[in-house]
């Protein structure tokens, strides 16, 4: 919670406000891509189509297109979804593990969530 609190504090609240609302688009795509049979159709359709759908930043857009595990979970993306939506792409669990590892070393602390 100190860290949470140190953070906002030494960014302008616009900044924080924009960060929260792209993780929560990013959680809410993940979640329908989950949960939703039309949606994964789509996605893998016109998956361009469907990240315009949603207010993502390229960064995000990069991740949840190659999938890039350790950097969504870096993100802040929950967990409980990311693990949905590492299945979804076929990432077996121990590699899913190793993914999130590897992104805590490659892009540094979670940034957001959590």
């Amino acid at each position: 919670e100190f860290r949470r609190v140190l953070f906002r504090s030494a960014v302008p609240r616009s900044a924080c406000d924009r960060a929260t609302m792209s993780l929560y688009q990013v959680q809410k795509l993940i979640y329908q891509l989950n949960r939703d049979p039309r949606t994964r159709e789509r996605y893998a359709a016109e998956r361009d189509a469907v990240l315009g759908e949603y207010e993502l930043t390229e960064e995000e857009k990069g991740a949840l297109t190659q999938p890039d595990i350790g950097l969504l979970y870096v993100l802040g993306v929950n967990g409980q979804l990311l693990m949905h939506f590492a299945a979804l792409h076929k990432i077996e669990w121990t590699d899913y593990l190793e993914r999130m590892r590897q992104g805590l070393k490659q892009h540094g602390q979670v940034r957001e969530g959590v």
